[in-house]
């Protein structure tokens, strides 16, 4: 086995609080085989990492350094719009998930990848770019800003992929949200990721057609695997 076995599940549609559980549970068994290999060195079981990918019914979460204000309506709009909302624990501001849009949770062992968190989140964006290129979309990085842009040097700069993460004892949680698909009339509920004066887009927008979601995960799944020299297991 390789320093980056990696098991690969795709959970479909599920509740945030679902995915945000299991996610949980394998962050807990990276970090007990890391505290297990450092208690008995002679052993050393491998460590395997996890990704996963899913699609959310309408949420909107709230990173730890977020402001509240940022979410434009109230509990009673949430319902009507069939939408819930949750503070998480990872970086971030505000953002929305929802159907159409490829959710993927890295449970990443970053001291085994040797990688710092600023170099993952680097490491990220790349995956979404070469994976926006291989649908003719020039994705783009924007100082100052995690995620993935379009048009960064235009009035028009647009957030077609959204980033949170957290880590803790180097294991990562949370990732990104790639809007393929996706409703962006939601995002009008909001002050995405706290920008007052920028939009977001999606794929479908940007390209004037649905996109087949599997194509997508299919080239999105291969460049996080050569960016990150996972082994899927």
């Amino acid at each position: 086995m390789t320093a980056a076995d990696t098991i690969f599940e795709d959970l479909g549609e599920i509740d945030y609080k679902a995915a945000w559980d299991y996610q949980e549970e394998q962050f807990r068994r990276i970090v007990d085989a890391k505290l297990f290999n450092r208690e008995h060195p002679e052993e050393n079981k491998p460590v395997v990492h996890h990704l996963i990918f899913c699609e959310h019914p309408h949420v909107f979460t709230l990173g730890k350094s977020g402001q509240a204000n940022n979410l434009l309506v109230q509990d009673d709009f949430l319902k009507k719009i069939n939408a819930s909302f949750y503070r998480v624990n990872r970086g971030g501001d505000i953002t929305y998930h929802g159907p159409g849009q490829i959710v993927g949770y890295p449970i990443f062992d970053l001291e085994q990848m040797k990688l710092g968190v600023k170099e993952y989140i680097f490491k990220l964006e790349e995956a979404i770019i070469l994976t926006l290129a291989a649908f003719g979309i020039e994705g783009e990085r924007l100082d100052g800003a995690t995620g993935v842009w379009l048009e960064t040097q235009t009035t028009n700069a647009r957030k077609i992929c959204a980033i949170g993460v957290r880590a803790s004892r180097f294991v990562s949680m949370h990732g990104f949200a790639l809007n393929v698909n996706t409703n962006l009339d939601y995002f009008n509920y909001i002050n995405p990721c706290g920008f007052v004066d920028k939009g977001v887009t999606s794929m479908q927008k940007e390209k004037g057609e649905t996109l087949s979601m599997e194509e997508v995960k299919a080239v999105l799944k291969r460049n996080l695997q050569k960016v990150f020299g996972l082994n899927f297991v």
